[in-house]
């Protein structure tokens, strides 16, 4: 499942709306185990552009 968000998420990283609603998607559909790879991913990805939008889509997965 990693794997497809990762995917997805490239491909809508064009447009910010688009990218909130698919990273929201990812967060609830992968694994717990996945959930830190995937905000790691997503930094070291898209995190110049969209880093405050990335750590606030990911605050209350990790509370």
């Amino acid at each position: 499942m990693l794997e497809l968000c990762k995917k997805v998420l490239l491909k809508v990283s064009f447009d910010r709306l688009l990218f909130r609603k698919e990273l929201s998607k990812a967060i609830r559909w992968v694994s717990k185990e996945e959930l830190i790879l995937l905000k790691n991913w997503c930094m070291e990805q898209f995190g110049p552009r969209y880093r405050e939008l990335i750590l606030l889509s990911f605050k209350p997965a990790q509370a």
